[in-house]
């Protein structure tokens, strides 16, 4: 029995009791400081007050190797979002919705909200544009019996039509369109994702049944008036759109479903 004994009275059993308890210990610190890596300092939703800064349970810094030989991205050292949006909350409490008091789709507010991304292009796993105007793609093309879209007339949720779609934006790597480029009546060229695009008219189904068949051809935008399409985020370089690009124009229409007429803010029952 005393062989179980290492000094005296410690034994064996009590050195494995510390040394979990100590690991127990350093294991609630590490996670703690791992759970505050980004988001910290944390801040008061009503009062703005920021927590103070305690290195003793703050995580470090942490950083993503970015491809393509674009350096290392480190969240913590970008400028935090501004905070001064336009609107005010309902009622003064944390948690209390925000009421816009501009025009919530261009501002960004409720479903118009749109992240800060990087204002590249993104690529394929080769280093190319991911999304680009069909010609400028890698042998895609659209099928002769579908619709080619380009020179269709482009209805808005108003029944108003804007334009005509004028190219097409494919994406390379998962070989699907990803938007229109709609040119307006007022000569602007603007994007509109695919996926708010109803498309009407059957041109094969036209040349088998000529008799019968004489829907009109044209592209359906139900998300957004006739007269919204004049302040569709713009593309700063022609033929290129950034990621950045790509969140606020897909907030924009996707904000529209909202806030496009005044009936769709309005309770349904």
């Amino acid at each position: 029995m005393n062989a179980a004994y290492i000094v005296g009275t410690f034994d064996v059993a009590e050195l494995a009791f510390l040394l979990f308890f100590g690991f127990f210990i350093a294991l609630i610190f590490y996670l703690n400081k791992e759970s505050r890596r980004e988001g910290y300092p944390l801040e008061d939703e009503v009062t703005g007050a920021v927590e103070p800064d305690t290195r003793l349970f703050d995580g470090a810094k942490k950083s993503f190797p970015l491809p393509n030989g674009r350096g290392t991205y480190v969240p913590e050292d970008v400028a935090r979002d501004d905070v001064n949006v336009p609107a005010v909350q309902a009622f003064r409490a944390g948690g209390a919705p925000w009421v816009p008091t501009g025009d919530p789709m261009v501002d960004g507010m409720g479903p118009a909200a749109f992240a800060n991304r990087s204002k590249y292009p993104d690529l394929t796993f080769d280093g190319r544009p991911r999304i680009v105007p069909i010609a400028q793609s890698h042998e895609l093309v659209v099928a002769p019996n579908d619709p080619q879209l380009i020179g269709w007339d482009v209805v808005a949720a108003d029944g108003v039509n804007v334009g005509k779609v004028s190219d097409i934006w494919v994406d390379q790597a998962e070989h699907l369109i990803r938007y229109l480029e709609i040119e307006t009546t007022s000569g602007k060229k603007v994007m509109a994702p695919m996926m708010v695009a109803v498309v009407h008219g059957n041109s094969l189904l036209a040349k088998i049944l000529p008799t019968t068949s004489d829907e009109r051809e044209y592209v359906e935008i139900d998300a957004i008036t006739a007269a919204q399409f004049d302040n569709v985020p713009a593309l700063e370089t022609a033929g290129i759109i950034t990621r950045y690009e790509e969140d606020r124009i897909q907030a924009y229409f996707g904000g529209g479903y909202m806030y496009a007429t005044p009936e769709r803010s309005e309770a349904w029952i």
